[in-house]
């Protein structure tokens, strides 16, 4: 059995380094504060991975929940109670192996990246917060625990986006992420509380057990065609789809860009995107009650996937391109998690979701740091500014290299056993939902390669000399490149479900010639357009006009949100309602202040400060009293 003190001391780590640079840095940890942040991280990873090599191969725990920390901390009557806890299964082990090692990642190429930046200890201290907010989320065992950690990882968000508070365009982006993010939190707010009224208890454990019991079965409430369980989980999913950036709810995340690049690769990769996926899969066996809440997670996940790849393939900034590709491949996993059908036993579409979103974390934040890097050496996030950096650039190239071909999906490199898998998981469930995911993975084949050739070949080699880059900017671009071409070989079903075939995908085989042909043509195209410097991209978006344009400008979608916001929102509701509490509301609470004011002026000069005045007041006062007890009582 494990230790609870060390366990517990994987989250906690960073929180020390947040609470220590956050009030010591700037005046005693100038220098050094990378240093500590980084360190305390790196300590926090070693554990996290102790405690995996632990569950999976020694404690002999066969994928049982283990609660290793339970501490009571609000009692209600009834029986509930909210605790904080610590719990162990298969999934929270291994995400806080992917949260702690990516963000030791980007802990150890900031220390090179950020390096002179004014506000450095700030920086490290925001990113021990997040860390710390991830961490716990993975980690909580019931539902309001995972809720409070929720929103510490929006606010640490919002800090690490808004960081360069100077510039009014991080400043915007930084509230339009806390913005969209809180009304989808507002779902899954009002969803925690469905689902812990209907199970009497916020435990995850102990409310699957209740809501899969006969006797809850058949006293089960429905409300316009769905159980009441299943339109809590409904909610609690609009929560995740915020923070994982599904539409209608992802405008956010292009803005995001705003922030430093290591905090794109931070949140973008394995942690605050992913937590949407993460907390369905947390309740998966919670979203098969209904048929129809499942076909919402595949709809959904399928659309955003499209979307995003149709978009991306415009886009010319390169963190844009990327912030596009991750709402993709969030898609992919989300609907992956949909494929499960109601009363099956396939649990194909889980494995490969979770499966991706590890592969994914290496591959994405192998991707963001390149872009760091490159942007670093241009000055500019525009792709019209880079081209022919191969030769000035081969560690870069070689990695980037790599993470293309590994979220294209081309074998052996790791992209291609998981995203194989959720294919083969939506041809089982829904041919139109794999037909849309196969087109996307062509897609996504096409936008990284117009984006890997537009940046390292396209015009001639470039004459500048060769950059040696930090030592701490190098180790972890070789270290996720490393994970990006050899993950996919890890038996990961038999960690995340034990008693599943090693590789439920079946690896190279016939399925995947349609997947692998379609990426390759995806990349055939983008090196005849972008290969070289012509006018034939230019050519073809002319061909496309109207569509190039639609997608180019995200389809108009953030133009939606604000004529719904300014034009019908604060025109037509909030005009009417700001003239009620200015003349109504604010009227009438004027009116009587006013009232009472008169009253008051009318009669202060009873109390003027003159004895002669209160003389007279006191004879008149006698007299009167005089006249009512002789005249009136006798």
């Amino acid at each position: 059995m494990p230790n609870a003190a060390y366990i517990v001391l994987i989250p906690l780590l960073p929180l020390v380094g947040f609470v220590l640079l956050g009030l010591f840095g700037k005046k005693f940890f100038r220098k050094s504060s990378g240093i500590i942040g980084t360190g305390l991280v790196l300590v926090s990873a070693a554990l996290a991975i102790w405690v995996a090599y632990g569950y999976f191969f020694e404690w002999g725990t066969d994928g049982a929940s283990l609660k290793v920390l339970d501490m009571r901390w609000l009692a209600f009557s009834g029986g509930l109670s909210i605790d904080m806890n610590i719990v162990l299964q298969p999934l929270p082990v291994i995400m806080i192996v992917v949260v702690s090692f990516i963000s030791l990642m980007v802990h150890l190429f900031s220390l090179g990246y950020m390096k002179g930046e004014p506000r450095f200890a700030t920086y490290y201290a925001y990113l021990g917060l997040f860390t710390f907010s991830m961490l716990g989320l993975v980690l909580a065992g019931n539902l309001f625990e995972i809720y409070i950690f929720w929103e510490l990882v929006g606010c640490s968000s919002y800090l690490l986006i808004g960081f360069y508070y100077d510039r009014p365009t991080a400043v915007a982006a930084a509230k339009k992420a806390f913005i969209v993010t809180r009304f989808a939190d507002l779902g899954f707010l009002v969803g925690i509380l469905i689902l812990s009224f209907q199970g009497r208890t916020l435990d995850m454990d102990n409310l699957l057990q209740t809501l899969f019991s006969p006797a809850f079965q058949a006293s089960g409430v429905s409300f316009l065609g769905m159980s009441v369980v299943a339109w809590g989980a409904t909610l609690v999913f609009i929560g995740g789809a915020g923070k994982s950036a599904l539409f209608p709810l992802h405008i956010w995340l292009p803005d995001a860009m705003e922030g430093p690049t290591p905090v794109s690769a931070l949140i973008h990769a394995a942690t605050m995107v992913v937590a949407g996926v993460y907390l369905v899969a947390r309740l998966y066996l919670l979203y098969a009650l209904n048929g129809v809440v499942p076909q919402i997670l595949l709809y959904t996940g399928a659309f955003s996937a499209l979307l995003a790849a149709i978009i991306a393939c415009t886009q010319t900034d390169i963190k844009r391109v990327l912030a596009y590709s991750t709402m993709s491949q969030i898609g992919y996993m989300m609907f992956a998690l949909g494929t499960f059908r109601p009363a099956g036993t396939d649990f194909l579409g889980y494995t490969a979701s979770i499966f991706h979103l590890f592969t994914h974390a290496f591959f994405k934040a192998l991707l963001f740091l390149c872009a760091g890097v490159i942007i670093h050496r241009v000055h500019s996030n525009e792709m019209k500014d880079m081209g022919g950096l191969r030769k000035a650039m081969p560690l870069t190239h070689i990695c980037f290299l790599v993470a293309c071909l590994a979220i294209s999906g081309i074998p052996p490199f790791s992209g291609f056993f998981s995203k194989e898998e959720i294919l083969l998981a939506a041809w089982r469930a829904n041919k139109f939902v794999y037909a849309m995911g196969l087109f996307t993975s062509g897609l996504t084949a096409f936008y990284m390669f117009r984006l890997y050739f537009a940046v390292f070949w396209h015009r001639p080699v470039t004459d500048g000399h060769r950059h040696p880059m930090p030592l701490f900017e190098s180790i972890p671009l070789v270290i996720l490149a490393l994970g990006a071409a050899f993950a996919g070989f890890i038996p990961f079903s038999r960690f995340i479900l034990p008693g599943a075939p090693e590789r439920a995908g079946g690896g190279i085989g016939v399925f995947s010639i349609a997947p692998v042909g379609i990426a390759l043509v995806g990349i055939g195209i983008a090196a005849w357009l972008y290969r070289k410097e012509s006018d034939r991209p230019q050519r073809v978006a002319t061909s496309m006009r109207g569509l190039y344009t639609f997608a180019y400008h995200k389809f108009y979608i953030d133009e939606v949100y604000l004529f719904v916001t300014k034009k019908i929102i604060f025109n037509l509701v909030g005009r009417p309602a700001a003239w009620i509490d200015r003349n109504i509301v604010d009227g009438l609470m004027n009116g009587m202040a006013a009232t009472t004011a008169r009253i008051s002026a009318g009669i202060k000069g009873v109390q003027s400060g003159k004895v002669q005045d209160y003389t007279w007041f006191f004879f008149i006062g006698i007299a009167g009293l005089a006249v009512i007890f002789i005249y009136i009582y006798t």
